[in-house]
């Protein structure tokens, strides 16, 4: 199955827009048999221009904890490169501003606009184990991306691609990404903090038919303990079937 997703995590929601929202589809192959593979960077930049390729309205979903069992609804669009999350009670909107040279974060809430400074980014978004760096997805736009295996994830073939936090800012030090070759979709993401212990990991479990392709219909976040590397908490980012 081949899927779209936003981040979040395109993350985010990817991501997201993890990795971080949506990641664009395409049904051509991203190398010809008889083509070079490509570099870390020139894959990274295929998800990037996949995503750019998307036009999302009218989503909605959830991120649920099960830890605690609460479910924050959020709406979700995309229109002309900015993806928006939309959460109630108490309002705020989350967007995020793609472009070729890097991705912006900003909310709208009772106060005003403003732009998320960067000491924001470890912050978890409504008390969920997604926070503000999940939903930038910074780490698509990180130089130097090298390609150090490749995987099968849900019969997927998959580059798995590492990059480096080139200035140090931010929660994490470094990303490893799986990319479809077939796609340009992300599968899966990891995050090491600096000293290299496993602090996140976003994987998609499932996908569904919108406009033709198909999208993410639920992924599956965890938060790690860096000392002991058990898990202190589970997140699930839910896209409801659409309308």
């Amino acid at each position: 199955m081949i899927i779209k997703i936003f981040s979040i995590f395109r993350v985010v929601l990817s991501f997201l827009a993890l990795g971080i929202v949506v990641s664009g589809v395409s049904h051509q192959p991203a190398t010809a048999a008889d083509e070079p593979e490509p570099t870390g960077d020139e894959v990274l930049l295929l998800v990037r221009k996949s995503q750019a390729q998307q036009y999302l309205q009218g989503l909605t979903g959830k991120l649920r904890s099960s830890e605690t069992g609460q479910s924050r609804p959020m709406e979700l669009t995309m229109r002309e490169n900015v993806v928006r999350f939309l959460f109630r009670e108490p309002n705020e909107i989350i967007n995020l501003d793609l472009n070729n040279s890097g991705t912006k974060l900003s909310r709208v809430v009772a106060g005003g606009k403003n732009d998320v400074p960067m000491a924001l980014y470890g912050e978890r978004v409504r008390n969920t184990d997604i926070n503000y760096e999940d939903l930038s997805m910074r780490f698509l736009y990180w130089p130097d991306a090298k390609i150090i295996g490749e995987d099968s994830l849900s019969l997927q073939k998959c580059w798995h691609v590492r990059v480096t936090n080139p200035d140090g800012r931010g929660p994490y030090g470094t990303v490893d990404v799986w990319v479809a070759k077939n796609s340009g979709a992300m599968m899966q993401m990891e995050a090491y903090d600096a000293q290299g212990r496993k602090v996140k990991q976003f994987l998609v479990r499932k996908g569904q038919k919108y406009q033709g392709a198909y999208i993410l219909k639920q992924m599956r976040v965890e938060t790690f303990d860096p000392a002991t590397r058990k898990v202190t908490g589970i997140t699930y980012l839910e896209i409801d079937d659409p309308k």
